[in-house]
C-alpha cells in the first residue's frame, strides 16, 4: 500500500467481511479442544471437588457457551481482526489527553506474559513473589523522583479511579483534624472531567471555574471561590487544551492559605517529565496513568494503573497494602490504621506496573527528559501547518505555545461548508485512520479536535497524518457529496440510526443482545 509521494496519501480499503457473532456459529456437540479426562490417580486424589464446593457459589445452569470447532473459531477471529484498526497497523497520533506512544513489543513478550507474571496467585506468600514485590518498590522509588513527592500506590485501575481514592484521602485529612465543614472542591473547565466526576461521586459539591483568554481559570476568581469549606482543588497543567498555567504555583499557594489540599490530576505529564514536578508546583497529592505516559498500552479501557502520590504528611491515608522493603526483603504492609483501606483487589494491576517498571530503565532519566521534549518539539510541528488548512481555528493564548497536545476547533469549516467534526472523524476512517480524539463533553470550543502526537511519531507519520487533515479540509469544500456519504472504504458505512441499532450499540452480553431484539 504505497503512499503518493506527491501528496503522501495511501490507497486504503478495508476488508469487510459478513460476519455472524460467535454465538450465532454455535453447533450442538462441536468442540475446538477435546479436554481429556483426569487420570484414575489424580481423580482418586482431587476427589468430588465440585461436590466439595459451598452451594452458593455453584452455578444453577450450564454456562450458555457457543460450541465451534477450532479451525472456525480461528477464522472467525482473523476475519474480526482484518476489519479493525488500530495502534499496530494505523498512525495512532491523537487520543489528545490520553498519550499513544509506542509501546515496545520486548515489555509485552519477555514481560507481560512471563509465566513469572501470569501464573502468579496474588493470596501466595510474599516470600515466593520477591521479584514482584521489588518492581512495585522500585517503580515506586522512579515515580518518587519524578513527582519529587514521598510516596506511592499503584492500586488505582485507573486515573479517574485514583482521582476518588484521593478525594478520600482528602475527606480522612480533614476528618482527623476535626474540620467537617469542608465538603467543596474547585476544578475548571479544562481539567480532565474526572477531577470534578470523581469528587462529586466522593458526595463533594464541586465549583468548575471558566477559562479568561489565556485558557486557564482567572487567579482572581479562584480565590474568590476559596473559603472555610474548601476542601481541595483538582487540576490538570497542562490542561486539556494543552495550555500550561505558568503561574500554577500562585494558586497552589492560595489554596494552602485557605487551608485546602492540592491535587495535581497528571495524566498529562507527557511533556514535563524530567522537567516540572508536582514538588516544586506545591502539590499534596498526584497522579499519573501508567497506561499512557509511561508506556503500558492505554488499552481500550483497561487495563491501567493510576499510580497515587502523596506528600509524607499524607502517606499514613494511601491504600492498604503497601509494599516495603526492610534491607533484605520486600513485604507488604497492613498495618497502616489512618489508611482509606483498599480500592482494589490484591496488589492492582501489576503487569502495567511490569511494563512501565520497564520503560523506565530503558529511558533513564536523561530518556524521560528527551521524550517529553521531542514530545512538545511534535506538537509545535503540526500546530504550525494544521492552524494553515482551511477551516481550522485555535481558541484561546492567541499567539502562545501549547505543549504536547492541542484542542483545534473546525469551527470555521463547519460554518463555511456545514461539516463538522464528527463529519471529518468518519473521513478519516477512509485514509486508513482510526484514532481522532474530539473533547469530553460539554464542548466549550466548538468542533473540536485534539491532537497528541507525543514522542513516538516521525516526520513522516505526522506529515501523513497532515495530508491527510489537508485533503479532507478540501473535500468538505470543493465535494460535499464524498464527505456526507463517508465512509466509504470501511467494513460498516455511514451508520443510519434506528432503534434496532442503538439497542445493540449497548448489548454488551449475547445475553442482553438477545433480551433487548426479543429474542
Amino acid at each position: 500500500m504505497a503512499r503518493d509521494k506527491n501528496t503522501l496519501l495511501r490507497d486504503f480499503h478495508e476488508a469487510r467481511w459478513d460476519e455472524p457473532f460467535i454465538f450465532e456459529m454455535s453447533v450442538p456437540g462441536e468442540r475446538g479442544v477435546l479436554v481429556p479426562r483426569p487420570c484414575e490417580e489424580v481423580a482418586s486424589q482431587a476427589g468430588d471437588v465440585i461436590g466439595e464446593l459451598p452451594e452458593f457459589i455453584k452455578r444453577k445452569t450450564q454456562p450458555q457457551l457457543p460450541e465451534v470447532g477450532q479451525m472456525r473459531v480461528n477464522r472467525h477471529y482473523m476475519r474480526l481482526s482484518q476489519e479493525t484498526l488500530g495502534a499496530d497497523v494505523n498512525i495512532d497520533i491523537s487520543q489528545g489527553t490520553c498519550t499513544m506512544k509506542y509501546s515496545p513489543k520486548v515489555q509485552e513478550h519477555l514481560a507481560a506474559r512471563n509465566p513469572n507474571v501470569t501464573e502468579i496467585h496474588p493470596l501466595q506468600d510474599p516470600s515466593t513473589m520477591q521479584g514482584i514485590l521489588e518492581v512495585y518498590y522500585r517503580t515506586e522509588q522512579f515515580l518518587k523522583e519524578i513527582s519529587g513527592l514521598d510516596s506511592f500506590s499503584f492500586q488505582s485501575g485507573g486515573g479517574a479511579h485514583a482521582v476518588l481514592a484521593n478525594a478520600y484521602i482528602v475527606r480522612a485529612y480533614h476528618a482527623d483534624r476535626g474540620d467537617d465543614k469542608r465538603d467543596e472542591i474547585i476544578t475548571t473547565i479544562f481539567s480532565h472531567p474526572c477531577d470534578a466526576g470523581s469528587p462529586a461521586t466522593a458526595g463533594y459539591k464541586v465549583i468548575t471555574l471558566m477559562p479568561d483568554e489565556n485558557g486557564y481559570a482567572n487567579l482572581d476568581a479562584m480565590k474568590s471561590s476559596l473559603s472555610e469549606r474548601t476542601a481541595a482543588i483538582f487540576i490538570t497543567n497542562p490542561e486539556d487544551t494543552g495550555i500550561y498555567n505558568p503561574r500554577i504555583k500562585e494558586y497552589v499557594d492560595a489554596a494552602h492559605e485557605a487551608g485546602a489540599l492540592c491535587v495535581y490530576d497528571q495524566a498529562n505529564a507527557n511533556a514535563v517529565l524530567g522537567i516540572a514536578r508536582a514538588k516544586e508546583a506545591g502539590f499534596d497529592l498526584c497522579h499519573f496513568n501508567l497506561h499512557k505516559t509511561f508506556s503500558a498500552p492505554h488499552g481500550c479501557m483497561g487495563p491501567g494503573v493510576g499510580a497515587l502520590g502523596a506528600k509524607g504528611f499524607l502517606q499514613q491515608y494511601l491504600p492498604v497494602p503497601r509494599v516495603e522493603f526492610d534491607g533484605e526483603k520486600y513485604y507488604l504492609d497492613d498495618n497502616c490504621p489512618n489508611s482509606i483501606g483498599r480500592v482494589r483487589s490484591f496488589l492492582g494491576n501489576f503487569p502495567v506496573v511490569l511494563k512501565a517498571y520497564m520503560w523506565i530503565m530503558q529511558m533513564g532519566a536523561d530518556g524521560l527528559r528527551e521524550a517529553a521534549i521531542i514530545s512538545v518539539l511534535n506538537s509545535q510541528y503540526m500546530t504550525k501547518y494544521i492552524r494553515q488548512i482551511p477551516g481550522v481555528v485555535i481558541h484561546y493564548a492567541e499567539g502562545k505555545r501549547r505543549l504536547e497536545q492541542v484542542r483545534y476547533s473546525w469551527e470555521k469549516l463547519k460554518e463555511d461548508t456545514g461539516f463538522g467534526t464528527e463529519d471529518v472523524q468518519r473521513r478519516l476512517v477512509d485514509y486508513g485512520v482510526q484514532h481522532y480524539w474530539m473533547s469530553h463533553h460539554p464542548w466549550i470550543i466548538p468542533e473540536p479536535f485534539t491532537l497528541e502526537p507525543c514522542e513516538a511519531y516521525s516526520k513522516d507519520d505526522m506529515d501523513e497524518y497532515l495530508s491527510i487533515l489537508r485533503q479532507i479540509s478540501k473535500e468538505c469544500y470543493e465535494q460535499p457529496d464524498l464527505i456526507r456519504n463517508c465512509p466509504h472504504n470501511a467494513p460498516i458505512h455511514r451508520l443510519v440510526k434506528t432503534e434496532l441499532n442503538d439497542y445493540e450499540e449497548i448489548a454488551v452480553t449475547w445475553r442482553q443482545y438477545l433480551k433487548r431484539n426479543n429474542k
